[in-house]
């Protein structure tokens, strides 16, 4: 595991723009925003700028213009965030972030009955 500084809610909006949209300018990466979510031109350069400097994101110049790529995947970044998540708030225990999930937000009979495979899955797995 790579050891880098964790992400904003901002840097990870852009970042989330980066592995959605794929290499991009910063015109690009601010056109791509959400509704509802439009950042300023400047911050979103910001935010990518910072990206880079974290390790999550690199940069080439093509002519004139500057390419952002992301350098971590999403799936890693993901990762190491829940993971830091679990260690800050719950001291490392999985189980209460998984009760919370299940208990406090609204999960539907879909997604139970998906977990509910996921779980003979892995105790298949683990036998």
């Amino acid at each position: 595991m790579v050891d880098r500084p964790s992400l904003s809610k901002g840097e990870m909006e852009i970042a989330r723009l980066l592995w959605d949209v794929g290499p991009a300018t910063v015109r690009q990466a601010f056109e791509a925003q959400p509704e509802g979510r439009e950042m300023d031109f400047t911050t979103v350069q910001t935010y990518l700028r910072r990206l880079e400097k974290k390790g999550y994101a690199s940069s080439k110049l093509d002519g004139r213009l500057r390419v952002y790529s992301a350098r971590a995947r999403a799936r890693t970044v993901i990762r190491e965030t829940v993971d830091d998540l679990v260690l800050r708030l719950f001291g490392g225990e999985k189980l209460p972030l998984v009760r919370h999930l299940i208990e406090d937000t609204d999960i539907g009979a879909d997604e139970l009955a998906e977990l509910r495979k996921l779980i003979a899955k892995l105790e298949k797995e683990r036998s």
